[in-house]
């Protein structure tokens, strides 16, 4: 009797607990999300977390774009909640996520489908504050589709990254406008590959064939790459892999530049951990003017 007791007693807390919680986050989000359909700098200042505040001005500088008003030149509308299935909100420490299972509609074309929305949140002071949305196509799981639509949350149990997890991102550091705008390009098949560009810029590449924005973009003269390789599990570790730096031209029409390049072929070992430079030149930068 004791143990069916004390079970239903950690329910009626978790439950507790969710009732609590759920308002809060949800009442962030939605603030986040009118302040992005309205173009509300003020309020987006407001209910955004102050990490993500900075990773988010930091992309919008290296891509030499204008801060504020590309926070909202964004090609999709962030969801609404109406209309989804709640599933749960937990919390660690200063974390916080809560999971929603539904047609997730970002209104662009096409019909939306059954899939799940995570939303993650950081508590500073007394709020919770948006941090970021995970938007997770079950089209490729149908298995776990079918699950959610019963209410089974066996997916979320065993996917750390739905969880509230404690620990808070890394700090970003504040770039200013780049100089060159360049994207990091790895092609990685069974292979973790990680890569530090001038100790600003940090990437993760996961069995990718990917590009991403250099935060702070590239600078005249000498620029540090940093990389390390991990093999992945069912990986052979024998694979070719390929890791790039590009400068970007503003000018139509002109093609990015290669400016660094560490590649292996199949059946060649890489390094577990390498440093190495490349400068920008004069060369490179009348490439990138179309000159």
């Amino acid at each position: 009797m004791r143990a069916i007791s004390a079970v239903f007693f950690s329910l009626a807390v978790i439950s507790t607990a969710q009732d609590a919680l759920r308002p809060a986050l949800e009442a962030n989000y939605n603030a986040w999300r009118q302040a992005i359909v309205n173009k509300d700098f003020g309020t987006w200042d407001r209910v955004t977390a102050s990490n993500r505040k900075v990773e988010v001005r930091n992309l919008i500088y290296s891509e030499k774009r204008p801060f504020p008003a590309s926070i909202f030149a964004i090609p999709a509308v962030p969801p609404a909640l109406g209309g989804l299935k709640f599933l749960e909100a937990t919390q660690s420490g200063p974390t916080a996520k809560a999971s929603y299972f539904g047609k997730v509609d970002f209104e662009v074309d096409g019909t939306p489908t059954d899939n799940l929305l995570v939303l993650s949140f950081i508590r500073e002071g007394n709020s919770w504050l948006y941090d970021r949305a995970d938007f997770v196509n079950l089209g490729g799981l149908p298995a776990v589709r079918r699950e959610l639509e019963t209410g089974d949350l066996s997916y979320l149990e065993e996917t750390p990254e739905a969880r509230a997890s404690g620990q808070l991102p890394p700090p970003a550091i504040p770039v200013n406008p780049a100089k060159y705008i360049a994207k990091v390009y790895v092609f990685s098949p069974g292979r973790e590959v990680q890569v530090q560009i001038n100790k600003v810029s940090r990437h993760r590449f996961a069995n990718a064939k990917d590009a991403q924005i250099v935060i702070g973009g590239a600078k005249d003269g000498p620029n540090e790459v940093q990389f390390s390789v991990k093999k992945l599990e069912g990986g052979k570790g024998n694979e070719a892999m390929t890791i790039r730096v590009y400068l970007l031209s503003e000018v139509q029409g002109v093609k990015p530049v290669k400016a660094f390049e560490y590649q292996l072929q199949e059946g060649e070992q890489p390094k577990e951990f390498g440093t190495q430079v490349f400068n920008v030149d004069e060369m490179m930068v009348r490439q990138i003017s179309g000159k």
